[in-house]
C-alpha cells in the first residue's frame, strides 16, 4: 500500500495516543513524516516509526501555542522533505473542572493549544501548500463540540471552535486547491478509558449504537481519507467517529 508514498504529512501531537497511531498508518502506507510535540517523547516515536516501517520521519520538539514552534515546525519540513502536502492537527489539552471552578488559566491554556495551535499552524503551512498548489489540512475536533459536555466548557469550546476555524479557512483556502476538514471522535478506547469502572464503560456502550468503544484506528483511517485524492471535492466538512452517539 503505497497510497501517500510522495506525500509529506505533519501531525501535531504525535508522540502518543491518537497522534501516533495516525503517523504510523500514514508511515505503513509510504509517507514521509513530521512529528511534533511538546513532549521529547516524539524524538523516540519518530525514530521507533522509521525503524518499524522503513520510512523518513523526524520529531520535532515543539509547542504549537507558541507562533514561533509552528515557524520552527513548518520550517524544519521544508529543510527535510522540501514541502508540505498534509497537516494534522492533532494537538491537544484538557483541564476539566465544573466552570464555577474553573480556573481562567485553565479555560486560557486549553484554548491556546487547541484552537490557537491549529490557526497558527495553519497560517504556517498555507504558504508553502498554495505554492503547490496542493494541500490538506484535517483538525481533530471532538463529539463534544457538537453535544457538550458537564466539566469540559474550556474543552468543548475549544473544539466547537475548531469546527468555525475548519470551515472558515475552507473558504479562504479553497482557492488554492487546500482542504481543509475535521473529524469528531466520540469515546476512543484509550489509556484513559481503559481505566475506567467495567460498569461506566457499560454505561457509555448503552448509548452507543454500534455497542462499542471506538479506536485510535478508526479515527486514523477518517483522517487518512480526508488526507486522500479521494476526498478532493470535500471541504470544509466535520467527519463523526462516533458510533452513531451523535447523529
Amino acid at each position: 500500500m503505497n497510497e501517500f508514498g510522495d506525500r509529506v504529512v505533519l501531525i501535531t501531537g504525535a508522540a502518543r495516543g491518537i497522534g501516533k497511531v495516525i503517523a504510523q498508518k500514514f508511515a505503513e502506507s509510504g509517507s514521509k513524516l513530521v512529528l511534533s510535540d511538546t513532549s521529547e517523547n516524539v524524538l523516540n516515536a519518530a525514530q521507533e516509526i522509521s525503524d518499524k516501517f522503513k520510512a523518513q520521519a523526524i520529531g520535532i520538539i515543539a509547542n504549537v501555542a507558541v507562533e514561533d514552534d509552528c515557524k520552527k515546525n513548518v520550517e524544519k519540513a521544508l529543510e527535510k522533505f522540501g514541502k508540505i502536502d498534509i497537516l494534522v492537527n492533532n494537538a491537544g489539552i484538557t483541564r476539566d473542572n465544573l466552570a464555577i471552578r474553573m480556573k481562567e488559566k485553565d479555560f486560557d491554556d486549553v484554548i491556546s493549544v487547541n484552537l490557537k495551535g491549529p490557526f497558527l499552524m495553519s497560517k504556517q503551512v498555507f504558504i508553502p501548500m498554495s505554492q503547490k498548489r496542493y494541500g490538506k489540512i484535517v483538525n481533530i475536533s471532538s463529539i463534544v463540540a457538537q453535544i457538550g459536555q458537564a466539566g469540559q466548557a474550556n474543552y468543548s469550546s475549544s473544539k466547537a471552535g475548531l469546527i468555525g476555524l475548519t470551515k472558515s479557512l475552507a473558504r479562504e483556502f479553497a482557492r488554492r486547491n487546500i482542504n481543509v476538514n475535521a473529524v469528531a471522535p466520540g469515546f476512543i478506547m484509550t489509556k484513559m478509558t481503559e481505566k475506567l469502572d467495567d460498569k461506566i464503560k457499560e454505561e457509555i456502550i448503552s448509548q452507543i449504537p454500534l455497542n462499542r468503544f471506538g479506536s485510535s484506528e478508526d479515527v486514523a483511517w477518517a483522517v487518512m481519507f480526508l488526507a486522500s485524492d479521494k476526498s478532493s471535492y470535500i471541504t470544509g466538512q466535520v467527519i463523526s467517529v462516533n458510533g452513531g452517539l451523535y447523529m
